[in-house]
């Protein structure tokens, strides 16, 4: 094992790192926004909407990412329509057909997660909520989807690491991320041993630093509720002992 060129490695590979969270976190996040309103047509809309939903995440999360990549990123450029259209500005740059497909495959298991989430709510919960005069949107701002992120926090926890992970496959479409940089690298010094190594290590790390963060956020949501109780119990005056209180003549 030559020590020298994973030091090496160590100095280069950070440079993708960028890359890989930009991509990571922009994927999560336009997924997210994506899937939430699908989890909800998927949990309580119509038979039909719920259907096509339901069409969509078992398409994207019964293929593999690297075929939708590679269908995005080369099969659309087969298509005479799709280089004639505005899309093509976009479609024609691997960062956005990366980011989008990575996006599109992330909507799809969050959905699935956060629809799980939203039907292990109990119903007395909502029907309180109506009771007490909320309306739709209110109850699902309010109470349903708040209580349902906690349920599901866990299972997107995976879907965080796994979007880490699975971020290096943008290296497919020439872009140098952390694995694309550890690809270049090797066609210069044909040591994969030691290179891929230090690349595993920083994968490692970033997914380490992930699956504590959601912890940490799993731990504060479980009891930021009691710490404010206790907080206001606390500060809250003491009642009088009505033994040894007196009353006024």
């Amino acid at each position: 094992m030559n020590l020298g060129l994973m030091l090496d490695a160590m100095v280069v590979l950070p440079s993708g790192v960028g890359l890989t969270l930009t991509l990571t976190v922009l994927s999560l996040t336009a997924g997210f926004l994506l899937s939430v309103p699908l989890a909800f047509i998927r949990a309580f809309g119509r038979p039909g909407l719920s259907l096509a939903v339901l069409a969509y995440t078992y398409v994207i999360r019964g293929t593999p990412m690297l075929v939708q990549l590679f269908l995005l990123y080369y099969g659309l450029a087969q298509i005479e329509a799709v280089r004639a259209s505005i899309f093509w500005v976009i479609l024609r740059d691997p960062f956005w057909c990366a980011l989008l497909t990575f996006s599109l495959n992330s909507a799809a298991h969050t959905t699935e997660i956060l629809c799980r989430g939203l039907q292990s709510v109990p119903k007395g919960v909502t029907e309180a909520a109506t009771s007490l005069g909320l309306k739709r949107f209110q109850i699902a701002r309010l109470v349903t989807f708040p209580i349902a992120f906690r349920i599901s926090l866990p299972a997107y926890g995976n879907e965080i690491v796994g979007m880490i992970k699975g971020s290096s496959l943008a290296s497919t479409v020439t872009l140098l991320e952390i694995t694309g940089m550890a690809r270049q690298m090797v066609s210069t010094t044909f040591a994969p041993y030691e290179i891929f190594i230090v690349a595993g290590a920083i994968y490692l790390s970033l997914t380490s630093i992930a699956v504590k963060a959601i912890q940490l956020l799993e731990r504060w949501l479980s009891t930021d509720g009691n710490r404010v109780h206790r907080r206001k119990v606390r500060l809250r005056p003491p009642l009088p002992d009505p033994e040894t209180t007196t009353s006024l003549p």
